[in-house]
């Protein structure tokens, strides 16, 4: 077997006991990025020219670097170069890693299919002509691809767990306030949080234990202790209670959204057959607000957006427009050039929906739906030690299939979104496939912080199972 295909754990042991070294490690990632990335394109750039001082990890292009661009993947930040490190990136260098790239996203985290980028459309390893997921889907691809061992994603909405689950590996969306988001380009600062890729369940508790933990520049990080996650491994599940949300099975509400795939739903009811011949109690539960789910999100996502992307005018950062009559229509050209399609819609809804006369009708409204999704799951929890469903509707679909069809593109999240409006932690693992040999994944949810019972079963129906150790044809 390469060096490229093992996982984070099995590296680390081999170094320990000297049969491998880190250069012979970072040449069989060399080669085998020369080998698929011209047809994967997860990579914005590549970090070569540095000294090779621990394991490599690749980061979403939204997470500042010191010295090294940090774009977003939009044209509006080409020449940003951030003066400091991000918390994590402080954390990963103090504890050896290496970064050593920086991944593809859609401009600044809109998107579902990793499609809405400056640089260019990244692909997904299991077919180069469907789409890896996003926004974090060069993460995802570098990852599953094998030209990266692991790699740091952002989630507002599920953008690390629905391209986890498009390219077949895991994806963990930490609770709100677990990890630092110091040094994350904001898109929605009550949603957004950064959380790793990895290929099976034990790399993703190694990687969590390093970036976790409270941050004096980050006011919304937690002050509470970081556990050894890697304790949760190796425990049963029996007894374990699981709620199923009817809902997931059964949403159809639009038009050009048909509720769960036929496919994806036989998935789904075989893991959780294996969920129950693991000893696991699984029941029915219900969260009734799902339905308003995407409604309120693209709301209070929006709005959020559109305040923090104002400062980006081209004043302090990117490149300015040349031959304006006055500040004004400075501004104007300005953002029309840097900003993208799928940007420029999201500010514009978001500053309709916090303009004056509209603001209660729809912003203030939504805060209030967030508040009932949220107390669905805690209801739930109550209950129940976590909740199990399809993190996304369908497996991964082709490229330029939605990308002119905004609602069903946002539709692709229905399952993901809730999550992010409620804080709570949720993982996403492989759990199949479909008949065109694309990666189907399995959302497990918990509390918040409590990621200890999302890793204790993930890994459980990890190990009772094989899906984790599939590679991609390419």
């Amino acid at each position: 077997m390469k060096l490229w295909e093992l996982t984070a754990h099995e590296l680390l042991k081999k170094l320990a006991h000297q049969e491998i070294s880190q250069e012979e490690i970072l040449s069989s990632l060399s080669k085998r990025i020369e080998e698929v990335e011209p047809k994967i394109k997860a990579f914005v750039r590549i970090e070569k020219s540095k000294g090779f001082n621990g394991l490599p990890i690749a980061i979403k292009d939204n997470i500042c670097i010191q010295g090294q661009p940090t774009t977003c993947a939009s044209r509006i930040l080409e020449d940003f170069k951030p003066p400091y490190d991000a918390t994590v990136i402080r954390k990963l260098k103090d504890a050896g890693f290496t970064i050593y790239g920086t991944t593809n996203m859609d401009e600044f985290a809109f998107g579902s299919s990793c499609e809405n980028s400056c640089y260019y459309p990244t692909r997904n390893p299991w077919n180069p002509e469907y789409v890896p997921g996003g926004s974090s889907g060069g993460s995802a691809a570098s990852v599953a691809s094998g030209e990266a061992i692991w790699a740091l994603g952002s989630d507002t909405g599920g953008s690390i767990r629905q391209p986890a689950s498009f390219c077949g590996i895991t994806g963990l969306k930490p609770t709100y306030g677990r990890v630092s988001r110091y040094g994350l380009i904001a898109f929605a600062s009550s949603l957004d949080q950064i959380g790793p890729f990895a290929r099976d369940v034990e790399d993703c508790c190694l990687l969590l234990k390093v970036i976790a933990g409270h941050d004096q520049y980050d006011s919304t990080s937690a002050n509470l202790p970081v556990p050894d996650y890697r304790q949760s491994l190796g425990k049963d599940i029996k007894g374990i209670r699981i709620g199923i949300p009817k809902e997931y099975f059964s949403l159809v509400k639009d038009s050009r959204f048909e509720g769960i795939d036929k496919e994806v739903k036989i998935v789904m009811e075989e893991a959780i057959a294996q969920l129950k011949r693991l000893g696991a109690n699984v029941q029915e539960v219900s969260l009734p607000h799902t339905e308003y789910a995407v409604s309120v999100y693209y709301i209070l996502a929006t709005a959020e957006a559109s305040s923090n992307l104002a400062r980006f005018d081209g004043v302090q950062y990117g490149p300015r427009a040349r031959g304006a009559a006055n500040l004004i229509e400075m501004y104007k050209r300005t953002r029309q050039a840097g900003f993208g399609h799928e940007a420029k819609r999201r500010i514009m809804l978001g500053t309709y929906v916090l303009s004056h006369g509209y603001y209660e009708a729809y912003y203030l409204r939504a805060l209030k739906v967030r508040t009932l999704i949220a107390n669905d799951f805690a209801g739930i929890f109550k209950d129940f030690d976590c909740i199990v469903g399809p993190t996304s509707p369908t497996a991964a679909f082709r490229l330029g299939e939605k990308i002119q069809d905004p609602l069903a593109m946002y539709l692709s999240d229905i399952y993901t979104i809730s999550v992010n409006l409620a804080g709570i932690p949720a993982i996403s693992i492989p759990c199949g496939f479909n008949k065109a040999g694309l990666p189907v994944g399995l959302q497990i949810i918990t509390k918040s912080f409590d990621e200890e019972m999302l890793f204790r079963v993930a890994h459980c129906y990890e190990q009772a199972t094989l899906w984790h150790k599939m590679r991609p044809p390419i």
